[in-house]
């Protein structure tokens, strides 16, 4: 159903049992896809494209210009992909021409109310944003991570899959794969265990990661060292891979002890 005191721009395109509510706003270069839900009240600017079976709530703005001040109006854009939720007074913002000129969100992720996307962020799938979440320019988050209310995310900064981001915490470096962290600025505190239980991860597994957060962690070495300690070690698995590459991937440095 789209309410009759909802403003559509010719041009845009409208997916099949799209539900839009009244003083919403679609810009012409936006595209929506099947089965989405949209509440009253919400802005959608573009060049913007919906995947299916997303669900917007009301007052979110959702691919606005950016605040970058080097932004002038170039074309650029927002992705998002399927069964996303946004809450009450989300902003997402597109890309600019400094980076790929778009910023793009995958599937089945939740972003609570007053979250913040900013230009040229990649976001992957099944994360959560809680309340007040906000990530600057530049920002990638991997698969299934979790970022506390109230978190404040540097630009450039990498965020890794199933990584677990405490309230309130500000993250001036990279978040490796698996790591929880906490504080102000943030720092390492243990793996995400009870996450990677609960996606099935086996105890094999979650023992030979916590096995390596050890080396990397506390026992002294530099981050090339205990790199290099990982790489030696016997059951070598692709989930033991990932948090190797969002190490070595980085380059403002991961989050430390001291």
């Amino acid at each position: 159903m789209i309410h009759p005191q909802a403003i559509i721009e010719p041009g845009a395109v409208i997916g099949e049992n799209v539900s839009i509510g009244p003083w919403t706003y679609i810009a012409s270069n936006v595209v929506i896809g099947d089965n989405c839900e949209i509440s009253s009240h919400v802005v959608i600017n573009g060049p913007t494209r919906l995947g299916k079976g997303n669900r917007i709530f009301q007052f979110a703005s959702i691919g606005e210009d950016c605040q970058d001040l080097k932004y002038a109006g170039e074309p650029t854009e927002l992705v998002i992909g399927d069964n996303n939720t946004f809450r009450e007074s989300c902003t997402i913002h597109r890309g600019t021409i400094q980076d790929n000129s778009i910023t793009k969100i995958g599937s089945n992720n939740l972003f609570m109310a007053y979250t913040h996307v900013a230009h040229d962020c990649i976001v992957g799938s099944h994360c959560i944003f809680a309340n007040n979440a906000s990530i600057a320019g530049h920002v990638h988050v991997g698969d299934h991570a979790i970022i506390g209310g109230m978190v404040g995310v540097h630009q450039f900064c990498r965020i890794g899959a199933h990584s677990f981001i405490a309230g309130n915490a500000l993250i001036l470096k990279d978040v490796p794969a698996y790591v929880m962290a906490s504080g102000q600025p943030a720092k390492p505190f243990g793996l995400n265990s009870e996450g990677l239980k609960r996606r099935g991860f086996s105890k094999e597994t979650i023992l030979t990661i916590k096995r390596a957060y050890k080396i990397m962690y506390r026992q002294g070495f530099s981050v090339d060292e205990a790199l290099k300690l990982i790489s030696e070690m016997p059951a070598q698995s692709p989930e033991l891979q990932l948090f190797c590459d969002s190490i070595k991937e980085s380059n403002r440095g991961i989050i430390r002890y001291t």
